[in-house]
Parts: structure tokens; sequence; C-alpha cells
């Protein structure tokens, strides 16, 4: 399953490996259903993610790929 869902960021953290920076976040759905991931700084808007902020996260097979503002 592959799809755009709204949702609000709970926590949002960016950290740094090796180099590359990397994204440890919590988002909430509208449904209420709360998805914990960590994804790479290219599929997160270039001015990061602020706790409380709604976005749009691209979820594929429930695992969010990418975040985007609406």
């Amino acid at each position: 399953m592959l799809g755009e869902q709204p949702a609000v960021v709970e926590t949002a953290k960016p950290f740094d490996l090796h180099g590359v920076t990397y994204w440890d976040f919590t988002l909430r759905l509208d449904d209420g259903t709360t998805l914990t991931n960590r994804i790479g700084a290219e599929s997160v808007p270039d001015t990061g993610l602020r706790q409380g902020e709604h976005v749009l996260a691209i979820v594929a097979a429930n695992m969010v790929v990418a975040i985007r503002r609406p």
C-alpha cells in the first residue's frame, strides 16, 4: 500500500552518522495511530521538522518513506 496521510509531528530529531544526516521521528496520524521511523535527510523538507507541525507522510507498507509539507 502506497499513499499520503496527513499527520502531526510528535517528535523529530536529526542526527549525523559518518557525515550523513538522518531523522528519527514519531508522527501521529489523523486516526490516532503513531508511526516511528528513521529516514534520510533527502526525504525530509529542507528546513527540517518541528514538533506540532502538520505534514503529509508518504507511507509504503506501513512505513514512512518521506515527509512533505502540505
